[in-house]
């Protein structure tokens, strides 16, 4: 029951938030639409609660536009802002801005460990973790993409994402991980 209250409020949030004007019918028909509400319970029945809460919460920034240095649903989020946000709104960790960092500040693990909730990195600047995004499981992410786009969940199947492929990575549970050179 506790998840279930959980869950319809972080939806209800998300519909304010991330489409203003927008009523809680249509953020529950967009997550249906795109396969997301089965995802949902398939990710809180196969792994824990915080987990689940931050694949959820993650999932309320469907729609965000991508903005350069940002790090709220209010203002834009750019692929690192994201994480952070989402890390630090969920669980309480405290992230380092950027993609870089937070992939040093990580533990590396292997693709075939990958769970809802693990960050994956992708080198598409010509520079290693140059890009970041969340693990939400079937072999998909959700990420803020680009300048001109909105924060939304893509397959690592895709080519352009199979190629450009940099690791996966788990968070630590401290409350402040460590950021490399600060």
């Amino acid at each position: 029951m506790r998840f279930t209250v959980l869950v319809t409020s972080l939806l209800l949030a998300a519909s304010v938030q991330a489409s203003p004007g927008h009523s809680g019918d249509d953020m529950d028909k967009l997550l249906a639409d795109k396969g997301l509400l089965s995802r949902i319970d398939q990710v809180r029945q196969s792994v824990g609660n915080k987990a689940s809460e931050l694949v959820i919460n993650a999932m309320g920034f469907l729609g965000v536009p991508y903005r350069r240095g940002g790090n709220s649903a209010e203002t834009g989020v750019d692929c690192s802002g994201f994480v952070k946000a989402i890390y630090e709104q969920t669980v309480g960790l405290i992230l380092p801005r950027r993609a870089e960092q937070q992939a040093a500040a990580t533990q590396n693990i292997d693709k075939t460990e990958l769970q809802p909730g693990d960050l994956v990195f992708f080198n598409t600047m010509k520079r290693a973790f140059s890009h970041v995004g969340i693990y939400v499981g079937d072999g998909k992410f959700i990420h803020a993409p680009r300048p001109g786009a909105e924060v939304r969940v893509e397959s690592m199947g895709v080519a352009y994402w199979a190629r450009r492929f940099d690791g996966a990575r788990r968070v630590q549970d401290t409350r402040t991980a460590d950021i490399p050179g600060e």
